[in-house]
């Protein structure tokens, strides 16, 4: 799900977000009204048919299933941007243009934390009024309790990230989370105290602590409503929308949330009179509903299948109406530093040198889906530096060098190994194909198994007994950064620390001292040039280890109806719409 950002720039993101939510709107309930010129890309450089109309269904559509709707189970991008229509933060982010988007405002929070002199403790208070769709009041105990349930009980809840569990203080006795452990006052480092204080005790200072924030899971669940797995069943909101229905793997649908007040959220409009998500959709079929507008918005934003972007490419008409977005996100292969022989990094650098990037791009649609991709950060997130540490021909692969690594780590003639890929995602399908083919000229023989993203990290490339179990040596993997500096990209990528039995986001399985060491100076260090230079340190060292392989800097190619309003790309999302106040002028 995510996304180099100082206090000060926090500080400045409250006044940003008056601005940006009430950017060219039209009053009293009208249509139209644009903050940006109609045509290609422009919502990427604005807010795109903006309106205050009300009224209507807005139909999100997708092509599988999500990992899951609960907020503090998830770590896909949109579902982090669906959620916040549910699901307040303490913090998030503005529903603005491109890089404007990765600009904070608070949320559930009044303002963004306050920060003792060492760094080490954030303080939050909490909006007056707050209520669930019950009508009951929102407390900080509920802030507390959500941040336990989602970081500290892994055989429940295993989606997410860890990053609460790793830079908070631990009790005397490591806390079990929520569902095993006996201590009543829980995790003692997130303080309560009173109904709208929270309090948190960090290891070590960590300045992006207000992006951390942002996450899903700091939306609050009542302790008395938790049905731990099963409470993705009956979410209780804390947004604009509440839960009329969910129907497990097929979709759900979102009514105004009538104990929402405005007057405690600046940042949402409650538009639409109902909210429909519709899974298990071919691709397609996603397309032609939305060129038709019987759906206003792809919930996935990966962009439109290959043959709809040539046909959106040679119409104008189509044309204006999308957007070729980026976003911080990497498309890239994930060598698995623990499976033989690929535990070795000469055979892991000969996969480095073998691959055909040009395929590879070709195959997920062309220049317009990514530019050819040679480090792990993006050059749209902070700290990013050009450089090639297995630079080829034309990018088109080198087999001499290759098999001369392949030599080096005692397989001359190649070897035999497991490459996954997720079944909804047809171009990472192919480009799993264009590596098979590049690798195979270098004796490297790939059997490409598929698995459903909604499962993809929680069964299988994210649990490191089943890849090493089942041989498997590579795995197809896209990401974005969760907060938009280098830290946010790499840490749950690149941290040993952070591997986990299931879930797991570092899925090559690298523990690298080195990078682990540059990781907590990057988050402890108060310098924000001295935090860059860890960024490329980082990133140099992760190439140097040949965990990763760099396919492309991801770029989506969506489409927007025309009766959908408040169309906004965003990289705080990988370039996605910003779902937060789409509404549509269609009155079905």
């Amino acid at each position: 799900m995510r996304r180099n950002r100082t206090l000060a720039l926090a500080a400045a993101a409250a006044t940003a977000v008056l601005v940006v939510s009430g950017c060219a709107s039209s009053k009293g309930g009208t249509t139209g009204g644009s903050s940006s010129a109609a045509g290609a890309n422009a919502a990427t450089k604005g807010i795109v048919n903006a309106s205050d109309h009300k009224g209507g269904t807005v139909t999100y559509e997708m092509k599988g299933t999500p990992d899951s709707l609960d907020p503090g189970n998830t770590y896909y991008a949109y579902i982090y941007n669906f959620s916040r229509l549910y699901a307040r933060a303490l913090t998030t982010f503005t529903p603005a243009p491109g890089a404007q988007g990765n600009k904070l405002a608070p949320d559930l929070a009044q303002g963004m934390g306050q920060v003792s002199a060492d760094g080490k403790t954030w303080t939050y208070k909490l909006r007056p009024g707050l209520k669930y769709d019950d009508g009951t009041p929102i407390t900080s105990k509920d802030v507390k309790y959500a941040i336990e349930r989602s970081n500290f009980a892994p055989d429940v809840l295993s989606n997410g990230p860890t990053y609460f569990q790793q830079y908070l203080v631990d009790n005397p006795t490591p806390y079990q989370g929520p569902y095993k452990d006996k201590d009543p006052a829980g995790l003692h480092s997130i303080g309560t105290p009173d109904d709208t204080t929270i309090t948190f005790q960090l290891k070590q200072p960590f300045a992006d602590f207000d992006y951390l924030v942002s996450a899903p899971d700091t939306a609050p669940v009542p302790q008395a409503k938790d049905e731990g797995a099963n409470y993705v069943k009956h979410i209780v909101s804390s947004g604009s929308y509440k839960f009329q229905s969910y129907d497990d793997g097929k979709g759900a649908v979102l009514v105004p949330n009538t104990n929402w007040d405005a007057s405690t959220d600046p940042l949402r409009k409650q538009l639409a009179d109902k909210i429909v998500l519709k899974m298990n959709i071919d691709q397609q079929t996603i397309d032609q509903d939305l060129m038709s507008g019987n759906a206003q918005v792809d919930l996935v934003g990966g962009g439109v299948d290959p043959q709809t972007q040539a046909k959106i490419l040679l119409d104008p008409k189509l044309k204006a109406q999308s957007d070729n977005a980026a976003g911080g996100r990497l498309a890239y292969l994930a060598l698995n530093t623990k499976q033989a022989p690929l535990d070795n990094a000469d055979c892991r650098k000969a996969v480095e040198y073998a691959i055909d990037k040009v395929a590879v791009q070709t195959a997920e649609g062309g220049p317009i889906r990514g530019d050819i991709a040679t480090t792990v950060l993006p050059p749209d997130v902070t700290g990013h530096q050009d450089f090639d540490t297995y630079a080829t021909p034309g990018n088109k692969g080198d087999v001499d060098k290759a098999k001369a690594e392949l030599k080096a780590c005692g397989h001359p003639d190649g070897f035999k190994t497991v490459i996954t890929a997720r079944t909804e995602r047809d171009t990472e399908v192919k480009a799993a194909t264009a590596i098979q083919g590049a690798l195979a000229k270098v004796g490297i023989t790939l059997e490409i198994q598929q698995y459903p993203q909604g499962k993809y990290f929680t069964d299988y490339a994210g649990v490191p007994d089943f890849i090493n179990q089942h041989g498997v040596g590579m795995m197809m993997m896209q990401w974005g950064a969760d907060w938009p500096t280098g830290l946010g990209f790499l840490q749950q990528i690149t941290d040993g620390r952070a591997i986990k039995s299931s879930g797991n986001s570092n899925i090559a399985l690298l523990n690298d001292p080195k990078v682990n060491s540059l990781l907590d100076d990057a988050a402890t260090n108060n310098s924000g040039d001295a935090r860059n230079k860890d960024y490329a340190q980082i990133d140099k060292q992760v190439m140097d280890d040949a965990a990763y392989v760099p396919l492309t800097d991801f770029k989506v190619f969506n489409y927007r109806p025309a009766s959908a309003t408040n169309m906004v790309s965003t990289s705080a999302f990988s370039g996605e719409y910003d779902y937060l106040n789409i509404g549509t002028t269609s009155n079905n």
